[in-house]
């Protein structure tokens, strides 16, 4: 790092566990701290840059003293500067104890939590396929959330609504899970009440996938339309009144001793047929 930097005011050596800023970053790993410092953590260099090229705020970067000279952690470092942040140089010691690994990554930035208000989710027609979104009822388990944000990112889906009481979008596991599509997915939070009020003005195709359901899922013309998926909880699947607010609702069939798939499974499932049909038409238009 060079003077230049020091001179800021805002990089700081630190080998101490008992820093404050330690503290206040290792305090991350609970929601409770997550949602008053309304921050999480994200590691690895490549992330922090995808971030920041995306228009994250971060407030913190940490990085290992192996990375002084790295010209790229450098850039980032400035970076962090230039936009308000903190740089804390720290031992490996203090890295493996903020991200609870043995062989952490070498840069981890701290950033702003942000969401989408759901009444700004407006999803258009397009020649191509609509825009998709993806509701989640009470998903419990941060590493089904976070590989369905990865597979939302991949397809090119519009972004996720949380509904009810969900696992922490934020949550170190979610993140990691998501392997940076954290920053590419919007993510939008709503009660029962709310979202299914919203799903009244929704312009398109509605469908949940049910055990109940009698529509085969790649029976469905899809076409251009928005469409918004609805995913049941681990556990009960869709309850009654997200089911009752689907237009139609889809079976996966399942061929073997298997009575259902895995949450993040049967949406990636579910998502890349939606694709297919958009591929599909765009083929036909072509």
């Amino acid at each position: 790092m060079n003077e230049q930097h020091r001179a800021v005011g805002r990089v700081k050596e630190v080998t101490s566990l008992a820093n404050p800023l330690v503290k206040d970053i290792k305090a991350l790993a609970l929601k409770k701290f997550r949602d008053q410092q309304h921050a999480f953590m994200a590691e690895g260099l490549k992330l922090v840059i995808d971030a920041l090229d995306l228009g994250w705020q971060i407030k913190t970067l940490v990085f290992a003293k192996a990375g002084l000279g790295n010209p790229t952690v450098e850039k980032v470092a400035a970076r962090t500067v230039a936009a308000g942040g903190t740089v804390l140089e720290v031992s490996e010691k203090v890295l493996s104890a903020i991200t609870r690994r043995d062989n952490p990554q070498m840069v981890v930035g701290v950033f702003t939590q942000k969401y989408v208000a759901l009444k700004d989710i407006r999803p258009k027609e397009g020649p191509q396929g609509g825009d998709v979104w993806v509701a989640l009822d009470r998903v419990r388990d941060p590493g089904n959330l976070g590989t369905v944000m990865r597979t939302v990112d991949a397809v090119g889906a519009k972004g996720v609504i949380l509904v009810g009481d969900t696992t922490d979008p934020f949550a170190v596991e979610t993140v990691r899970a998501t392997m940076g599509s954290v920053f590419a997915v919007p993510v939008a939070r709503a009660t029962a009440e709310q979202f299914l009020a919203w799903r009244k003005g929704f312009p398109g195709l509605a469908v949940g996938t049910h055990l109940k359901g009698a529509v085969d899922y790649r029976s469905v013309p899809f076409g251009n339309r928005p469409v918004l998926l609805l995913m049941g909880n681990e556990q009960q699947g869709l309850p009654d009144d997200l089911a009752a607010s689907c237009d139609k609702l889809l079976r996966i069939p399942q061929a073997g001793r298997a009575d259902s798939l895995n949450l993040a499974v049967a949406t990636g499932v579910m998502l890349y047929e939606i694709r297919r049909g958009a591929l599909k038409l765009e083929a036909v238009q072509a």
